[in-house]
């Protein structure tokens, strides 16, 4: 009897102990779970409403931000028990270190994913250039990969590495887009009545907008003749459709007053590499 005694005197203190530490561990467990799930719903709310976040990766940061506390949480209730928590979280790091070097294309991948996706240089529906290599709709922005649809049919899947190391030209970003069409005339044809002809064309245009005010221009001087310029600006939707209406009208209102394009010029000299010496020259 006496040794049962003492037995239990003997484990009493380690029992009380494990029981407080126990007790506390569930404790700890209990409020980091739910500081996480509050955390987390107020995390997800942030970013859902935030115009500058794309709602695809709200639940991914909505998932990060719970289960960065809960690790802390659950390296807390280890301490309890007297784990080394330093020792463990140089393991979990080692460990994620490598698992980093096995999968750093991957990674690579899903990194410039959260940044197209948070930052949207491009979103489904726009219509861009990636590199100057791809041109297309945008279908899908996802983690790992960038969806196009180019202009004749052909889909197109990039790496997001490979869309967020090049230059995107976003052609759909802004709801106007500014648009030149040139035209030659002739030297010796009229060219103020060709600026009129072709600024009353711009104005009569359905699909110029009146805002920023088309406009006609001289650009060039060339051998064969005046290089006129139509400047318009058009709604981003049908910037395409009013550049190849403008190339036809154009040219046929310039047509249509008898001021044809003009043949390109190209001289040449028979049995010399040099030009004829002018008239007045050969008397020096």
């Amino acid at each position: 009897m006496d040794e049962l005694l003492k037995d239990v005197n003997a484990w009493t203190p380690l029992a009380i102990a494990w029981g407080s530490n126990l007790l506390a561990a569930i404790i700890i467990l209990i409020v980091g779970w739910w500081v996480s799930a509050a955390v987390g719903r107020a995390v997800g709310k942030a970013a859902s409403r935030s115009p500058r976040i794309d709602p695809t990766i709200v639940p991914m940061v909505r998932s990060v931000a719970v289960w960065a506390i809960r690790i802390f949480t659950l390296i807390a209730v280890l301490a309890r028990f007297g784990v080394q928590t330093a020792s463990l979280i140089a393991v979990l790091g080692a460990a994620g270190l490598a698992i980093g070097l096995a999968l750093q294309g991957t990674l690579q991948n899903i990194s410039a994913g959260i940044m197209l996706l948070a930052l949207r240089p491009l979103r489904a529906g726009e219509t861009i250039s990636v590199g100057g290599n791809y041109e297309g709709t945008v279908q899908e922005v996802g983690l790992f990969l960038t969806r196009l649809t180019l202009a004749d049919g052909i889909n197109v899947t990039l790496p997001n590495s490979t869309v967020w190391n090049a230059t995107i030209i976003n052609y759909s970003r802004h709801a106007r887009r500014r648009l030149d069409v040139a035209a030659v005339v002739r030297y010796g044809d009229d060219i103020d009545q060709a600026m009129r002809i072709l600024k009353d064309l711009l104005d009569k245009h359905p699909l110029v907008l009146k805002d920023p005010a088309p406009t006609v221009l001289v650009t060039e001087y060339r051998d064969n003749g005046v290089v006129l310029v139509s400047r318009a600006w058009a709604e981003a939707a049908k910037h395409w459709a009013l550049t190849c209406s403008l190339r036809y009208e154009v040219r046929k209102a310039l047509d249509a007053a008898g001021m044809r394009a003009p043949v390109p010029v190209q001289e040449s000299w028979a049995g010399s590499s040099k030009p004829p010496a002018a008239p007045g020259d050969a008397a020096h």
